[in-house]
């Protein structure tokens, strides 16, 4: 499966985005799929995930009620609505795919996931 994420920008604290992950090769009904995020000088970190049924959901503390991942498999997208958005927030946002046979597991670990797409650039700042 490729992945292509979008929707980065730049935006000012407080404010909103929603990030896209299209799908292609494969439908994402197969995969749990996840996004993470990369700032500068820190190691990659998980942010939210989803299971293949989007019934089940994990975020990360620091985004926990600001953040909302959700999943459309007819359209083989994945989303992430980010609300209330602050400076630490600011880092490359990447797609994750894993296959897996379970409809109802949530992965959360970085290397849980084979598949990656390119990253999209998240700035918030005044």
């Amino acid at each position: 499966v490729q992945l292509q994420a979008s929707g980065g920008g730049l935006v000012q604290p407080g404010h909103s985005l929603r990030l896209s992950c299209a799908a292609s090769g494969r439908t994402t009904s197969s995969y749990a799929m996840g996004w993470f995020r990369q700032a500068p000088g820190k190691e990659r970190e998980s942010v939210a995930s989803i299971s293949r049924n989007g019934r089940n959901t994990f975020y990360a503390h620091s985004v926990l009620g600001r953040f909302t991942i959700s999943r459309d498999n007819d359209k083989n997208m994945v989303y992430l609505q980010m609300n209330s958005l602050k400076p630490e927030d600011t880092a490359v946002y990447y797609c994750a795919a894993q296959s897996t046979p379970d409809i109802k597991y949530v992965y959360y670990l970085e290397r849980s996931y084979n598949y990656w797409g390119q990253g999209t650039q998240v700035t918030v700042s005044s």
